[in-house]
Formats: C-alpha cells, structure tokens, sequence
C-alpha cells in the first residue's frame, strides 16, 4: 500500500504541468488558433516565478509573475499572429526559441539557488486518513487548480454561449465574423488564457515540483501537451486522461529501471510516448469517439473593416 501511494503521489505531480498547459492550448486551438509557443511560454514562466519568488520572498507573487511572463508571451504571438497576421506555426516556433534564449538569460543569476517547495494542504483529520488522505487531500494548491481548470473549460465549452461562440470561431471563422462576433477579441482571449496557464505550469515546475532553476527544465512538456490536446480530440476529459496516462507510465517506467527490468532503457524511456499515442488513438477511434479537428484552425482572419 505504501508503494502504491507513492506511485500514485509521484503520477499525480509529474501529470499536474501536463495537465495545466494542455488545457490552456485547447482552449487557444478550439478559437482556432494553434500555437506551438507552449515549450517558450513555460519556460518563461518558470524562469520569472522562480526568480521573482527568491527576490520578494513570496512564493505567491512568484506565481502572479510567472502567470504575468506567460501572458507577455502570448500577446507577443498575438501580435505577430493576429495584428500583422503572420503564419502561426513559424511564430510559434520563433516565439519558443526566443522563450528558450530570454529564460537562461533571466535565470542566470539564479541557478543554483533553491527554495522551499510550495506547501501542500493540510486539512485537519481528512489529511491524515491512511492512503486515502495523502493521495486526495495531500496535494499542493497545483493539483486542485489543475482540476478545476479542466472543469471549467469543460462547462464553458460544452453549457455555455461564450464558449458556443469560442468554438464558432474555430469552426467556421467567416460565419462567426458575419453574425457579427469579433473573431480576433475572441481569439486574442483565448490566446491570453493559453498563456496564463503555460505559465502557471511553468511556475509549477520551479516553485513545487522541482523547486529550484535549471535552464531547459521544462524537458520538452510543452511539446508533449500539444501532442495530448491533438491526440486527445480536443476535448478536456481525453486530454485529462492522456496527461495522467503520460505521467502515470513515466514514473512507472522510472520504477521498473529501478528494480532492474532488463529492457533497454532507450525502449523504457520511448513506453510513456507510445502507450499514450497508442491509448488516446484507441480512445478516439471508440464508439462515438471521432472528433475532427476544428475546421479553422490554423488559418487567419484579416476583416475587411
């Protein structure tokens, strides 16, 4: 039982930065916008939480900060993409290399330094139920953000006219346009919010998960959750599974290394990406599964007044 929570704590945590910077992307690809600055956005978050939390002290302004970086990182996008109506895949890629170069140089002076981990709940008697307690109620602020997150732009999509518009737009950006929605408003909020929460999942990654700053930390998970929202058909509750599919097979991978497995570690490091391509293509292709990719999505909008 012991092992099993620690598993189970250990898939929750690593899942937690998927979870967050996926579900802010799905929300920019379903205005039909795709943006592939998430690798940038994050690691400026977690460059800018971590560095402004040693200099206050404060581990929450270190948050507002790194959720401020990320937001900066995508009005950049949003200007490129949306005011001069550049191509979104070559921004997004320049704006996650430019993000990748701005983090070493905003971090440099803060390598090495370390801090204490955001603390985790602490309810009274409910925390200190055996198993039941740490695994649901023994989690930093994080977790229960992630979650909620994930409801909440379930129902804004799915119960709401705002995000019946959000999703007009992302399908047939003309139509929106000619019942009179401002289309680039609608894209420019939701682009706004995709870089919010990159940076909330950066800030994840250097103030609880690995509370310290290493240029390169994000390791590729912004790429990997626009791999999930894709493979995940745009819908928050596939993409919930995949980040926890992801995050449950890396530790359990890590785990089998540990007990001495003899499978080569190149094919052990490869599982998580393969189980999780392979689950989500099966999960997709189920009964009632088919879900197209938002027919705008990736093309401009330039009005004509």
């Amino acid at each position: 039982m012991t092992l099993l929570e620690a598993i189970l704590l250990t898939v929750i945590t690593a899942s937690t930065p998927l979870v967050i910077a996926a579900i802010g992307e799905l929300v920019v690809e379903r205005s039909g916008v795709v943006n592939l600055g998430l690798e940038g956005m994050m690691i400026m978050g977690a460059a800018c939480g971590f560095a402004v939390a040693i200099l206050t002290g404060n581990t929450f302004v270190g948050v507002l900060a790194a959720i401020g970086a990320g937001v900066g990182m995508a009005l950049i996008f949003a200007f490129l993409t949306l005011g001069l109506v550049a191509n979104q895949v070559a921004s997004g890629l320049a704006l996650t290399i430019f993000g990748l170069g701005l983090s070493g140089l905003v971090g440099a002076s803060f390598v090495g330094a370390k801090r204490d981990a955001m603390p985790k709940l602490d309810l009274p008697v409910v925390s200190d139920i055996p198993f039941i307690g740490p695994v649901l109620f023994g989690h930093d602020p994080f977790v229960y953000t992630s979650l909620a997150l994930v409801l909440g732009v379930w129902w804004f999509i799915t119960r709401t006219r705002a995000g019946l518009v959000l999703r007009a737009c992302g399908e047939n950006l003309a139509s929106a346009h000619a019942l009179g929605y401002s289309v680039l408003k609608i894209r420019l909020l939701a682009i706004i919010f995709g870089g919010a929460c990159a940076g909330l999942a950066g800030a994840y990654l250097s103030l609880a998960y690995t509370p310290f700053w290493s240029p390169g930390m994000t390791a590729g998970r912004g790429w990997i959750a626009l791999a999930i929202v894709v493979f995940a058909s745009w819908l928050p509750w596939r993409m919930l599974v995949g980040a926890y599919l992801f995050g449950g097979v890396t530790i359990l991978q890590l785990h089998a290394q540990g007990m001495g497995v003899r499978i080569p570690s190149q094919v052990m490091a490869a599982l998580p990406y393969i189980v999780t391509i392979v689950a989500l293509v099966v999960i997709t292709r189920g009964r009632g599964g088919r879900h197209k990719a938002p027919a705008s999505l990736g093309m401009p909008f330039a009005p004509d007044h």
